[in-house]
């Protein structure tokens, strides 16, 4: 049976217009390609900062929001759907968080993540049924993340999301007079028309790394995750991780490297109790205690007057 296709025009978005700077792309010399790609990737950068407020909005929401015992969720499809996941997933070897705070769905389930199944975003009720079966309530956050914003799928999930009370953020790359939403946040950094039309894997994608990244790290530093810019609830988990948490022991004790790797041994492999055992001159079980005094902010201890 012939598939019928949908008649909805999408030629207005953003997202889906053609690029007047890379009309001639299929004449570029390689130089000219790279040349291209790199001014054109300058303006995703400049648009995720005019969205600096509500980035900064969707941080202290989730952190508090995790800070209660609720989790924040990404969502979406395709590219979206990937780079969501993907950003979960560095989330536990970077702060070594628990893989159930931060995670990813993506439409099509992990197959999806290197097989396309883009034509399951025009799936609403998948949407629906994923935030159903995780169980989502009051204390979580849902992220939908579309570049065009008009993903079947996302809108399905972040519906269902409200209705069980969570709070809901939105991403997209589409300004509100094309596609207008109401969610809780909205983030929208307009980077224009790609380089090659409709592609949005390029700007759209660049722009949905940086914005991911800048709230997962945002919300593991208001959670206690980093000091100063060092990475102290990194888990130890290879060679190149226990090198970089030796190192990090070192620079801010001043310890020789044998003697920090000593230390890092008797914390059992936890850099911030490390930390604090040195700078307190403390046994590991009571600088487990004094860190939960302070839901594991180690600068709380150390800069309280």
């Amino acid at each position: 049976m012939k598939k019928v296709l949908s008649n909805q025009d999408r030629g207005y978005l953003l997202t889906e217009q053609t690029n007047p700077s890379s009309q001639n792309l299929d004449q570029l010399s390689a130089l000219e390609i790279v040349e291209l790609f790199n001014r054109e990737d300058a303006k995703a950068v400049e648009a995720v900062g005019k969205q600096k407020n509500e980035i900064a909005a969707a941080i202290d929401l989730i952190a508090q929001a995790i800070a209660s015992g609720g989790r924040l969720v990404y969502i979406g499809a395709g590219t979206s759907g990937r780079l969501g996941v993907l950003d979960a997933a560095e989330c536990p070897p970077t702060f070594c968080s628990d893989p159930e705070l931060i995670q990813g769905i993506l439409a099509g389930g992990m197959d999806a993540m290197v097989r396309s199944s883009e034509a399951l975003e025009d799936r609403e009720a998948d949407g629906a049924k994923a935030i159903a079966d995780k169980n989502i309530n009051n204390l979580d956050v849902v992220f939908g993340i579309t570049a065009g914003g008009t993903t079947p799928y996302v809108h399905g999930a972040l519906k269902e999301a409200r209705q069980r009370g969570a709070k809901t953020v939105f991403f997209c790359c589409v300004p509100p007079e094309q596609f207008p939403m109401q969610y809780d946040i909205e983030i929208r950094p307009l980077v224009g028309a790609e380089i090659l039309a409709g592609s949005t894997r390029l700007k759209a994608g660049t722009a949905t790394k940086l914005v991911l990244n800048t709230i997962s790290t945002g919300v593991m530093v208001k959670l206690g995750k980093v000091y100063g810019n060092r990475m102290i609830d990194v888990s130890v988990t290879n060679t190149k991780l226990e090198d970089r948490a030796i190192r990090i022991i070192s620079d801010l004790t001043s310890l020789s490297r044998e003697e920090a790797a000593e230390l890092l041994e008797k914390s059992g492999n936890k850099v911030k109790l490390a930390l604090l055992m040195q700078w307190q001159q403390v046994s590991v079980e009571t600088a487990t205690q004094m860190l939960q005094e302070t839901q594991g902010h180690l600068g709380k201890l150390i800069h309280k007057k």
